[in-house]
């Protein structure tokens, strides 16, 4: 029973009792009378009885203005000041607010300045915790860096297919272009939902019989890339078992990695290899056979005519000529293939102009200078190569040509980016050009049987020399391709999150959990969840306001994981509202071209998989998913909690249950609200700060949860 609940029971019960006195007295005044005096008592009840009931009711009005006033003075702020102790234990920095009597703005007082101190103290021991955790933070960064930078992608995974660990190259290999793969790529989804169970369970069935440290399989993926994956098993720490259906087959494993390799493009190269040998041989039966036959006739005839003679001298000649041109032929693809095996790495043009600057005064002894460099262009480059490529050219300039100083150049031009190696007062003529370009290159003693031409057609790119006859300078340009500008963004963005590497990975996953459990006698805190918002074009899902965003995040094992994230603008297929674009800066222009709610339900709804929704003021967002069910046919069943009923159940006091008033309760920072994922961020963090409190209140589990939520006043609300 809430406060408010409380005070209309008081007033109810004060009145009835009011009431009743007076009808005692009255009862009792005419109990003693007779005759006469009763007549003139029933006759003076009847002249004042409009009286007495006013009189009646202004009592139980001032009644009423009695109890809540002492309601408001004495009864609420005592409540509220408990709640925002609650939320004190979680939030440290919390303070309560001085209100009601000035004995309990007295205790207020007292009880902030006890807080401080226990913040201040709660301070100094984090600074030594942090202190003597610093080692192993650096061990747990490096076994991150370790893990993201490797060439293969690795999973990670507990015995019941659960996956604790992921690095960047495993989320690119499963990052298609439709969504599905990185909806199905997370901490703690399963990792059946990438590989089929079967091929999982053989593996580890192949190690426990073999009694071997690892085994492998082939697999595809959904976007038809051909993997290699090599299974390994993690021994259990102490004797037990897992409890999954792989671990029915396994004993005393915790878990087991697998290293996953692309072998698309390889397997591509060797078919392709193996098709022209085989061109190759097939293509030169025919003219090896008529080169024998010519040969053998030449060689055991000899006192043949002059025109025979000559006859099989061109067969000869012809079947040579045309086996040369088929080998040539041959050669040129297989050079192609072996270009395309090239390793190639995204790097930003400066970078190499950077390293090309010192590797050529270092080997070359000569004065290099960077001119003008867009700092913009990204090239996708064996940057070794290039370098070789660049110092080559250097070093025969300084030794043919005693040039001593050298400029360096970096623009882009389309899809091209122009790196220019620049002197002045010497030209050359094109033949000596090519000839440095066909030359294998030696410097300073070292020596590469590569040419310049063979390393920038491998690189995609093309090697020129110009000449600026006005400013009497000269200069070898290469031209490299750029890489696009999506994947300048992505390669930009993989730089900036270093020091979010560790949120790939959580370990406590290997701990099991209680699967058999039906979900609502789950505990709260080892449940995933989803956290998500929607920006809609107005408020009336029923009057044919539709979804234009939405945004979430994930939350497993009571974390947040900012990077497994999903976000998408939607074509209402409708007009925007000019009032809602104030609201959420969401305009026409950028809704143009996005996919319709159609094509986005099914990601979503494969994003939040096997996990429990959360939402601020869920009903409004649920209702525009209902909505849609009959004309796409996605479905959201999966369990819901509202942090807008939650807050009620947490602060029934409180007056307002915003999201803002709710984080500034709670100390969570409110960014980028009115955007769908940052929205979610807020109300992942809040939701994240409540679960410590409901426990407190003995709301456990995800059933006692959604039961004290539907109790709730605001759980009426529909849309």
């Amino acid at each position: 029973m809430n406060s408010r609940t409380k005070l209309a029971a008081a007033v109810v019960v004060a009145c009835a009792f009011l009431l009743a006195v007076l009808a005692a007295a009255a009862f009792v005044t005419g109990a003693g009378l007779e005759g006469q005096e009763q007549a003139l008592l029933n006759s003076l009840v009847e002249r004042r009885l409009g009286a007495v009931l006013m009189i009646v009711l202004v009592a139980c009005v001032f009644l009423f203005l009695i109890l809540r006033a002492t309601h408001e003075f004495l009864i609420l702020p005592p409540a509220r000041a408990a709640e925002e102790a609650a939320a004190m234990l979680e939030q440290p920095a919390t303070r309560l607010s001085a209100q009601g009597s000035s004995e309990l703005q007295r205790l207020i007082i007292a009880v902030n300045r006890l807080a401080e101190q226990h913040h201040a103290r709660d301070a100094e021991i984090e600074v030594r915790i942090r202190a003597a955790n610093a080692a192993a933070e650096a061990d747990r960064n490096r076994f991150a860096v370790l893990m993201s930078e490797l060439a293969q992608g690795v999973i990670v995974c507990n015995m019941d297919g659960r996956v604790l660990l992921y690095n960047r190259r495993a989320r690119a290999l499963f990052a298609g272009s439709s969504g599905h793969g990185m909806a199905a790529l997370g901490l703690g989804r399963s990792i059946y939902g990438l590989f089929d169970r079967h091929l999982i369970a053989y593996a580890l069935e192949h190690i426990d019989t073999r009694r071997t440290a690892h085994s492998h399989f082939v697999a595809v993926t959904e976007s038809g890339r051909l993997l290699r994956v090599l299974v390994a098993a993690i021994p259990e720490a102490g004797a037990g078992t897992g409890t999954g259906a792989a671990a029915e087959t396994v004993r005393g494993l915790s878990g087991y990695m697998t290293m996953i390799e692309d072998m698309t493009e390889t397997f591509d190269s060797e078919s392709m290899r193996d098709q022209l040998l085989q061109d190759l041989t097939e293509s030169s039966r025919g003219p090896v056979g008529n080169l024998r036959a010519a040969a053998e006739t030449l060689y055991d005839y000899t006192d043949m005519s002059a025109e025979d003679h000559q006859r099989f001298l061109a067969v000869v000649r012809d079947e040579a000529a045309g086996l040369a041109t088929r080998v040539e032929g041959a050669a040129r693809k297989y050079a192609a293939v072996l270009k395309s095996r090239w390793p190639l790495e995204e790097m930003l043009g400066s970078d190499l102009l950077m390293a090309a600057r010192r590797r050529i005064v270092d080997r070359c002894a000569l004065q290099v200078s960077i001119e003008d460099v867009d700092a913009e262009v990204w090239i996708k480059v064996d940057g070794f190569s290039m370098l070789q490529a660049m110092t080559y050219f250097s070093a025969r300039l300084r030794d043919e040509y005693q040039i001593r100083d050298i400029k360096l150049r970096l623009s882009r031009d389309g899809a091209m980016a122009h790196i220019d190696l620049i002197w002045s007062g010497v030209f050359m003529s094109t033949e000596t050009v090519m000839q440095w370009e066909l030359d294998a290159m030696t410097v300073a003693g070292e020596t590469s049987p590569l040419a310049v031409r063979d390393i920038v057609e491998r690189n995609g790119g093309e090697v020129w020399f110009q000449r600026d006859h006005a400013s009497y300078r000269a200069f070898f340009r290469f031209l490299l391709p750029a890489i696009s500008a999506q994947d300048a963004v992505l390669a930009k963005v993989g730089a900036a999150t270093v020091d979010s590497r560790p949120e790939f990975y959580d370990f406590d996953l290997f701990k099991g959990e209680d699967t058999d459990l039906a979900l609502d006698d789950r505990l709260l805190a080892q449940l995933a969840y989803t956290v998500f918002d929607t920006e809609t074009t107005g408020l009336e899902p029923s009057a044919g306001d539709e979804i234009i965003q939405i945004g979430a995040v994930r939350i497993v094992n009571r974390r947040l994981l900012r990077h497994e994230s999903y976000e998408q603008l939607i074509d209402p297929q409708r007009s925007l509202p000019a009032q809602s674009v104030k609201i959420h800066g969401i305009t026409a222009e950028m809704l143009a071209g996005q996919p319709p709610i159609a094509r986005v339900l099914p990601i979503f709804r494969a994003f939040v998989a096997d996990t429990v929704l959360v939402a601020h003021n869920a009903a409004f967002d649920m209702r525009f998913l209902e909505l849609k069910e009959a004309t796409t046919g996605i479905r959201f069943d999966r369990p819901v909690l509202d942090t807008f009923l939650l807050s009620a159940v947490l602060f029934p006091a409180q007056e307002t249950h915003r999201l803002e008033a709710i984080a500034e309760r709670l100390g969570v920072s409110v960014m980028g609200r009115h955007t769908a994922v940052g929205d979610a961020i807020v109300t992942a963090e809040v939701f994240l700060k409540m679960l410590p409190l409901l426990a407190e209140k003995g709301i456990r589990t995800l059933g006692e949860a959604r039961e004290a939520s539907e109790k709730t006043y605001h759980a009426r609300i529909k849309y």
